[in-house]
C-alpha cells in the first residue's frame, strides 16, 4: 500500500561535490582548512583518502574536518594504488590535479567505476603535457604521470561537463599562465566559487551564451573555513516523495541553491509541485535555504533540454515524479546519462517498467505517461529492480515503492553509502515508521 504522509523536518548530509573539492584544496592550501558539513559518504572518503596519501593530514574533529595541505605543486607521489570506490567525481578532478605535478599515480575503482570511460578528461589533460596509460575504453585501472611544469591550454568542451572543466581548472593551479576553459553550455560552478574563496584569480566572462573561465597559475592557495551546504542532489528523493504521498508536509533544511544545480526545483515547480524557499541565506558564497514541500497533484511536461546540465543527477528522481504525474513527460538531451554510474536511461527505464509505469525509451531521453496520481500497479510479490551498483536508481526506485501497491524491491541497497549512508534512515523518520522527531 502507498506509504504514509512525509512530515516533519529532517536535513540531508552536506553537499558532495562541494565536499570533494573543500578536500582537493585544502589539501593545496599552505595550513589548516576547517570544514563543516562535509558529506561522509564512501565517494567523499575515497577522495580524503587519496589526499591522505598525498601528503595532507586530514582529520576528523567533532563536527569539523581538519585538513592540512601541503600547497599548490608540493604534492607527494602516493606509495600505492589510489582506489576511487565508486566516484567517478574523485576520479577526473582528481586525474586533473595529478596531472600538472610531478607524481606518478595509479587510480582503480568498483566494478562500477571501472566501466566508466575517462577520454573526455584523458584528452584535454594530455595536450596540458600529462600521459596517461589507460585500460582499454580510456577506463580504470589508469596510470597518469603529471608534467611540471605543464603546458596552459585554451579548451573548448564538446559536451557540457563539470567534471571535465573542474579537472582542467585543477590542472591550472600548478601551471604557468592561463589555463581557458570555455563552456558551451553553463555547468555547475562549484569549482569557480571555491577556487576564488581559496585565493586563486580566476576570471568568468560571458560572451554569446558562453562561459569564459580563465585561471592563472601558478596559484598560491590560503586556508579557510568551509561551511558546506545540504546537498540538493540528495534533499531531490525528499522532495520528490513529499510531492507524491498525499498528506505529507516536510521542511528540508538548509538545502544549497546554486543555480547551476538547483534545475530540479524549477521543473517540479512546472509541474505543480508545492515548494516554497523559507530562511533564504548564502553560506560560503553558496545561496542556501530551507524548503517546504506539500503534497500536490502533478502534470506531466516536456522539460527543456537546457536544464539538464543543473539538474543532470535528480533525472533518475524526476522519472519516478513522472510517472506519477498526469499526462506525459517528455526528457531529452540526455545522452549523459548514459556514461554515468549506470546506463541510468535504460535502467530507469527497465526500473519503472517492472514498478507498473508506462516508459518509452529514446536515444537521449525517456517519455513517462503517468498514473495521474494513483498508485503504481507493479506485480504481487514485488519485481526486485537491477540498480546496476547505482546509487540513484536504489534511492529513485526507494522513492518509487512509497506510491506503489505491492511496493518496489531493489536488489542491491548497499551502493547508496556512496552518496547518502543515512538515507533509509531519514526516509523512515520522514514517513514515521522509525522512532523519530
Amino acid at each position: 500500500m502507498p506509504s504514509s504522509p512525509l512530515r516533519g523536518t529532517i536535513r540531508v548530509p552536506g553537499d558532495k561535490s562541494i565536499s570533494h573539492r573543500a578536500l582537493m584544496l585544502g589539501a593545496l592550501a599552505v595550513g589548516e582548512t576547517r570544514a563543516s558539513g562535509l558529506l561522509e559518504g564512501e565517494d567523499v572518503l575515497a577522495t580524503a583518502a587519496a589526499m591522505r596519501a598525498c601528503g595532507a593530514r586530514i582529520e576528523k574533529q567533532g563536527d569539523t574536518w581538519s585538513i592540512h595541505g601541503v600547497g599548490v605543486g608540493a604534492l607527494l607521489q602516493p606509495e600505492g594504488a589510489l582506489d576511487m570506490g565508486n566516484s567517478g567525481t574523485s576520479t577526473r578532478l582528481l586525474m586533473g590535479l595529478f596531472a600538472s605535478h610531478a607524481i606518478t599515480a595509479v587510480l582503480t575503482g568498483d566494478a562500477s567505476l571501472t566501466k566508466r570511460p575517462m577520454g573526455r578528461v584523458i584528452e584535454p589533460l594530455s595536450q596540458m603535457g600529462a600521459s596517461f596509460t589507460a585500460s582499454p575504453g580510456g577506463r580504470l585501472p589508469l596510470t597518469v604521470e603529471g608534467l611540471c611544469p605543464a603546458v596552459p591550454i585554451e579548451y573548448r568542451l564538446p559536451v557540457a561537463s563539470a567534471q571535465v572543466k573542474s579537472a582542467l581548472l585543477l590542472a591550472g593551479l600548478n601551471t604557468p599562465g592561463i589555463t581557458t576553459v570555455i563552456e558551451p553550455v553553463p555547468t555547475r560552478d562549484h569549482s569557480e566559487r571555491m577556487l576564488r574563496g581559496f585565493g586563486a584569480q580566476i576570471d568568468v566572462e560571458e560572451i554569446g551564451g558562453e562561459r569564459i573561465i580563465r585561471l592563472h597559475g601558478e596559484a598560491e592557495l590560503s586556508p579557510r573555513a568551509i561551511e558546506v551546504p545540504g546537498d540538493p542532489s540528495s534533499a531531490a528523493f525528499f522532495l520528490v516523495a513529499a510531492s507524491l504521498v498525499e498528506g505529507s508536509d516536510l521542511t528540508i533544511e538548509n538545502v544549497g541553491l546554486n543555480p547551476t544545480r538547483a534545475g530540479l526545483v524549477g521543473v517540479l515547480r512546472q509541474m505543480g509541485a508545492d515548494i516554497t524557499e523559507e530562511n533564504p541565506r548564502t553560506v560560503g558564497g553558496e545561496p542556501v535555504a530551507d524548503l517546504r514541500v506539500r503534497h500536490a497533484p502533478l502534470s506531466g511536461i516536456d522539460v527543456d533540454p537546457a536544464l539538464a546540465p543543473s539538474m543532470i543527477d535528480e533525472f533518475p528522481i524526476l522519472f519516478v515524479a513522472a510517472a506519477l504525474a498526469e499526462g506525459t513527460t517528455r526528457t531529452s538531451g540526455l545522452e549523459e546519462l548514459r556514461v554515468k554510474e549506470s546506463d541510468r536511461l535504460s535502467a530507469m527505464a527497465a526500473a519503472l517498467a517492472a514498478a507498473g509505469a508506462r516508459v518509452e525509451e529514446s536515444a537521449n531521453g525517456l517519455v513517462v505517461a503517468g498514473t495521474a496520481g494513483e498508485p503504481l500497479a507493479g506485480t504481487e510479490p514485488a519485481a526486485a529492480v537491477a540498480t546496476h551498483l547505482d546509487h540513484r536508481i536504489a534511492m529513485s526506485m526507494a522513492v518509487a515503492g512509497l506510491a506503489s501497491r505491492a511496493g518496489v524491491e531493489v536488489d542491491d541497497t548497499r551502493p547508496i553509502a556512496t552518496s547518502f549512508p543515512a538515507f533509509t534512515d531519514l526516509l523512515a523518520r520522514a514517513t514515521g515508521t522509525a522512532d523519530a522527531r
